[in-house]
């Protein structure tokens, strides 16, 4: 919109209309700004679409044809389904779009072949990319959910220190591995997108699966804990994760890496004990097993979900996780350049999901 020429007319008016005449001109701008979230229908996308439409955005759901909808259905949102096994195929399902903001939250965190994370991770990126610089679509930002897992199992010497962003990755799994490779190639293209990598811990809250099990396995009366040496972990409840999204849009410099955590450090039994506290204290047994027998499970498991063509949570990768001792991050830049303020506790964070899991019968 032409804020300035329709200020300069009213600059001789009062300054009542003049304010009444701004506030007009800051929503239909933010009517007219258009995002794309792929990964829409999954755990962080579908609170990012959330998010965007309480801001009044016009919002673009990027979802395969087999994704669930079952988070995506207010009738504001608008459906694209995209097939970014192919950066020609996207540019056609693209075409003739534009958008102002692409969050790009589509990906895998566990599959049956360890190519199958460089596929969808990796090559998804790079022809999502490829394909928005094809089109010349002007995006203001390109913000990617990686993970603090392309850094790997660094500064395991006790005691623990921060990773911050001038280590050197060493990802040892094929999942921090992808996600790495993805971030090295929008460094590639950094004069051509202005994009920001947000790099998450263990996020959590309604609507994830994967911490869900811990909590179910705990109802079950069974706590289950990996290796004897001390493991400092790391959380982030998932509206914060979304509100660096949008900070990101505004504050985030053009190549910028930012880590987000709580900003506080737990013990590995911390989860499990605020959990078992959520469900009313019910009995249950502790285990604390060897790295050795967590490599011996996790071989079976990864075996077994390729004989039966499902995908086990006790995988390779999910070894290579468990082991890992040290999940500190440094998330000072995000404070300082995005504004990043973490708002939810864990204590605070696992009673919302809890009762989320509850109110909606999962547990």
């Amino acid at each position: 919109m032409q804020i300035n020429k329709i200020k300069t007319t009213f600059q001789n008016n009062s300054p009542f209309i003049v304010y009444y005449l701004y506030l007009f001109i800051t929503f239909a701008d933010k009517m007219e700004t258009k995002i794309l979230v792929t990964g829409a229908s999954g755990f962080i996308g579908s609170f990012i679409v959330e998010e965007a439409l309480r801001r009044g955005m016009q919002v673009w759901a990027g979802v395969r044809k087999s994704s669930s909808r079952a988070f995506l259905s207010d009738e504001r949102i608008h459906f694209l389904e995209l097939d970014f096994s192919s950066e020609e195929r996207l540019a056609e399902q693209l075409r003739g779009h534009e958008f102002h903001y692409v969050v790009h939250a589509a990906g895998v965190t566990k599959c049956l072949h360890r190519a199958d994370f460089f596929r969808v991770n990796t090559e998804g990126t790079r022809h999502l990319v490829d394909a928005l610089l094809e089109l010349h679509i002007p995006l203001r930002r390109f913000v990617f959910i990686s993970s603090l897992s392309v850094f790997g199992p660094i500064r395991e010497e006790q005691p623990y220190e921060e990773i911050t962003a001038g280590d050197q990755p060493q990802p040892n799994t094929a999942y921090g591995q992808s996600k790495l490779m993805a971030e090295q190639y929008l460094e590639s293209v950094s004069q051509r997108l202005p994009f920001v990598i947000l790099r998450p811990t263990g996020v959590y809250g309604p609507r994830e699966r994967d911490y869900f099990l811990m909590a179910k396995s705990i109802k079950g009366h069974t706590d289950f804990a990996v290796g004897f040496r001390p493991q400092d972990i790391t959380f982030v409840y998932v509206s914060d994760v979304v509100a660096a999204v949008f900070l990101a849009f505004d504050h985030g410099k053009a190549g910028g890496k930012y880590f987000l955590s709580d900003g506080e450090v737990y013990r590995s039994s911390s989860f499990s004990n605020y959990i078992r506290e959520e469900l009313g204290h019910p009995w249950w047994i502790r285990l604390t097993a060897p790295i050795w027998v967590l490599r011996i499970v996790t071989f079976c498991g990864e075996y077994i979900g390729r004989l039966t063509g499902s995908v086990s949570a006790l995988n390779n990768d999910k070894y290579h996780i468990l082991r890992q001792r040290n999940w500190r991050c440094n998330i000072a830049p995000a404070r300082q350049e995005l504004g990043f303020t973490p708002q939810v506790t864990l204590r605070e964070g696992v009673h919302l999901t809890i009762n989320w899991y509850k109110e909606n019968n999962w547990l």
